[in-house]
């Protein structure tokens, strides 16, 4: 159960970003490319750490039905993003996201413990951008700076309780195993493309901004090949 302090990682990380943007909220370009940077490791810890195992987890249906179920279950919540609104429905929204981040994390530490230290980078940066949006979001209500921060790091508990539900596919054979790893791929390519990405474009691109993802992407292979 060591591997589970990792998991309070992005939980000191959110707190960190609803500190910042409750006292000195950044710049937009800025909040872009933290964006695009979270979006470069996140996708390279996809590719290069959940992808192998996938490869090679020996079950064609496994994979299939896992795959499917990430789709299914990501598309429903883009739906749910598009009909809900408001302080509440964001912060609906965001815990549930951070609760399948928990879940894919507990996932990558029944891979291995590289890849969950892999995981933890890539999702740590990106649970700091969430923290970063939600702060800023219920910041334009009348709540204290000091409330805004504790309901932050409150939602990104849901993390750590998420890899813990995870906690008894270790246990399971590598066929089922491929199934889950296929429905966390799919988790975080939803989280590459349709939600850091997406955002990070909202503002007019700079070539420095854009260079950002291929510096998480590259960072995050670098690191791979220190640990080995």
């Amino acid at each position: 159960m060591s591997w589970f302090l990792y998991t309070l990682i992005p939980v000191v990380a959110a707190i960190v970003g609803a500190s910042v943007a409750a006292y000195r909220p950044p710049a937009p370009v800025l909040v872009s490319a933290i964006q695009h940077f979270a979006a470069g490791v996140v996708f390279a810890a996809a590719a290069g750490e959940i992808l192998p195992d996938l490869k090679h987890g020996g079950s064609l249906w496994a994979i299939a039905i896992g795959g499917t179920v990430g789709i299914v279950l990501m598309l429903g919540l883009k739906r749910l993003e598009e009909r809900v609104g408001g302080a509440v429905g964001l912060l609906a929204l965001v815990g549930v996201d951070i609760l399948i981040d928990g879940l894919v994390l507990g996932i990558g530490f029944a891979a291995g413990a590289k890849v969950g230290l892999l995981l933890t980078i890539a999702l740590t940066i990106e649970v700091l951008f969430l923290g970063l949006t939600v702060a800023a979001e219920i910041g334009e209500s009348e709540r204290s700076r000091g409330q805004i921060v504790l309901l932050t790091g409150a939602l990104a508990l849901l993390l750590p309780i998420g890899a813990l539900l995870a906690l008894p596919i270790a246990g399971l054979s590598a066929p089922i195993l491929a199934g889950f790893f296929a429905f966390g791929l799919i988790a975080l390519l939803y989280l590459v493309t349709e939600e850091l990405l997406v955002e990070a474009h909202e503002i007019p691109d700079q070539p420095w901004v854009t260079a950002m993802f291929f510096v998480g992407f590259l960072i995050l292979l670098i690191l791979d090949e220190a640990i080995g």
